[in-house]
């Protein structure tokens, strides 16, 4: 068995009185896609916004490569090696491709970034690093096959690139673990596909971990390795997709089955 890489131990946090999570433990191995799957307010982006510092747990603890991390500031965590998308595309519209993905590579840079990005003095160090990022950038551009939308304001492109090229920006932060929230959100058939198909490439040729929120049900079980169910906060089950899938309380909430009162679980 591999080492732990993530454990959440006993994780708690509360808002005004409401439990978002309650009690919320699970490991995680090195180089596997790990899901998390629940209801809409099932505490989902809580857990992922605790993870990479955006709230501080009330109770229990987050350790990453064996580091605690649950007191840490988000730029902290991310200099560890981890890297996050949001459910809601946080792009530059104005900017093109190459300089949103440029923005990733910002705790790697010792000059500042909007410093680097202005190349000051083609001689000074700071064009030598800018150099240097920008062959990482186009690296990354190269493998999720950006060639053709590098110079392209963001905004003018279609919403499945859009998600692309944020995914390409946490890439930029060549991340040991990356947290996808709903990468798939609002997209079409074709572009899930896609979706699947560079998420699969990052895990299997990048060697990157996986923490991944969906909704899309066949997505999560033909992609990953273990899931993790929760609902109010609180964990339901842990296990193979096989496994969670057969759960009597994640059918009832994902199949909509009815209970032995005849009422539907799904509201």
């Amino acid at each position: 068995m591999k080492p732990e890489f993530l454990t959440v131990s006993n994780l708690s946090i509360s808002f005004g009185g409401i439990k978002a999570l309650q009690d919320i433990s699970f490991s995680m191995e090195k180089g596997e896609i790990f899901s998390v799957i629940g209801p809409n307010g099932a505490g989902k982006t809580t857990l992922f916004n605790c993870i990479s510092g955006l709230y501080k747990p009330d109770e229990g603890s987050i350790r990453f490569k064996e580091t605690a991390v649950e007191k840490k500031k988000p730029d902290a965590i991310a200099r560890l090696g981890v890297a996050r998308t949001f459910q809601n595309i946080e792009l530059f519209s104005h900017m093109n491709t190459m300089e949103n993905i440029m923005l990733g590579r910002h705790i790697h840079m010792k000059t500042g970034l909007f410093r680097g990005m202005g190349m000051w003095g083609k001689s000074t160090f700071a064009a030598k690093e800018e150099i240097l990022h920008r062959e990482k950038v186009e690296q990354i551009i190269d493998f999720l096959e950006l060639q053709q939308v590098r110079d392209i304001p963001v905004g003018a492109l279609p919403y499945g690139t859009q998600k692309l090229i944020e995914l390409a920006r946490a890439l930029a932060l060549e991340p040991d673990l990356l947290l996808l929230d709903e990468p798939c959100a609002g997209m079409n058939q074709e572009e899930k596909q896609d979706m699947i198909f560079w998420i699969k490439d990052i895990q299997d040729d990048l060697g990157v971990t996986i923490l991944l929120i969906e909704h899309d049900m066949k997505l999560v079980m033909d992609i990953s390795d273990r899931v993790l169910a929760i609902n109010f906060g609180k964990s339901v089950t842990l296990g193979t997709p096989g496994e969670v899938q057969q759960n009597k309380e994640v059918r009832k909430a994902y199949i909509g089955e009815e209970d032995q009162d005849g009422i539907s679980a799904v509201g």
